[in-house]
C-alpha cells in the first residue's frame, strides 16, 4: 500500500471519520461506513482489515498501521500523530478500524489527539465481532432462563498494567484476542468454581473464508487451543450448549 507523499497544509483542517469495518467479510460493514470509505482521501488501516474491504476506498491513499498481539506495529502514538498530519493535508480522513471502533480500538487515545489538535471528527460504528461469531454459530449469547449478562473482555494490558486482569462475573464471557491467554483465563475460571463442562467455542478468522468454529469444553480449553495463524475469538458459558 502507498505511503501518503508530501502535500502542502490545507488552509483548514480535514475532518477524521473513525470507522468500524466489521469482523472481516467486506459486506458485513455499514452503509454508512462504505459510504465514508468511497469519499476517503487517506485511510490508516489495521492489521485485520482485508484487502476486500480495502476495495471500498480505490481512490484513497491507504497506509497500513496494523496494530497484532505479539507481532511487530506501528506504535499508538505515531498513530495518533498520522492522523493529525494527515488532517492537515487531506480533507476526508478515515481511521479503519476491525470490528467496531469504540471496543478494544484505541479510539480513546486517538480522539483525545484528535481534539488536542483541534480537529474535528465522526464515529461510525461497526458490527463488532463478538456478535458476527454468535451468528456464524447461530446461538445467541443470551438465553432465557440460562444467561442474562454478557461480558466482553482482553487480556491484552497496557504497559505497567498487571498482566492479569480480573475475570468478569457475567453468565456469557467473550474474550477478545484470546488465542493465547484462553488457556489461562479456563484455568482461572475452573479455579473460580465454573463446571469443567462448561460449554466454549472458539473461532479464528470470524466471518471470513477461512473462518474455523471449534468446540470444546472448558477443561479442554485449559489444555490449549489448536495452531492459529488467524485471529481467535473466545466464547464461555451455558448459552452455547448446542441445542438438541
Amino acid at each position: 500500500m502507498s505511503e501518503p507523499a508530501a502535500r502542502p497544509l490545507l488552509p483548514q483542517a480535514g475532518r477524521v471519520w473513525l470507522v468500524g469495518a466489521g469482523p472481516g467479510a467486506a459486506d458485513l460493514i455499514t452503509l454508512r461506513g462504505q459510504a465514508v470509505l468511497r469519499e476517503a482521501e487517506l485511510v490508516l488501516y489495521d492489521a485485520l482489515v482485508t484487502p476486500a474491504m480495502l476495495a471500498h476506498c480505490p481512490q484513497a491513499v491507504l497506509v497500513s498501521v496494523g496494530k497484532r498481539s505479539g507481532q511487530r506495529s506501528t506504535a499508538q502514538t505515531l498513530i495518533n500523530q498520522q492522523l493529525v498530519d494527515g488532517a492537515r493535508r487531506y480533507a476526508r480522513v478515515v481511521r479503519l478500524k476491525g470490528g467496531d471502533p469504540m471496543l478494544f480500538g484505541r479510539a480513546d487515545e486517538e480522539l483525545t489527539a484528535l481534539e488536542a489538535a483541534g480537529i474535528a471528527y465522526e464515529i461510525v460504528p461497526g458490527i463488532s465481532t463478538a456478535f458476527a461469531a454468535a451468528a456464524a454459530v447461530k446461538q445467541p449469547l443470551t438465553k432465557r432462563g440460562v444467561a442474562r449478562s454478557v461480558a466482553f473482555f482482553t487480556s491484552s494490558t497496557a504497559p505497567g498494567e498487571a498482566e492479569q486482569v480480573s475475570l468478569p462475573g457475567c453468565d456469557t464471557l467473550v474474550q477478545y484476542m484470546g488465542g493465547r491467554e484462553a488457556m489461562a483465563t479456563a484455568m482461572r475460571l475452573m479455579e473460580r468454581g465454573r463446571p469443567a463442562a462448561t460449554p466454549v467455542i472458539a473461532i479464528e478468522n470470524v466471518s471470513r473464508s477461512d473462518q474455523r468454529i471449534m468446540r470444546m469444553s472448558l477443561e479442554e480449553l485449559g489444555q490449549g487451543l489448536p495452531e492459529c495463524s488467524g485471529p481467535v475469538l473466545v466464547m464461555i458459558g451455558e448459552a452455547l450448549r448446542e441445542r438438541s
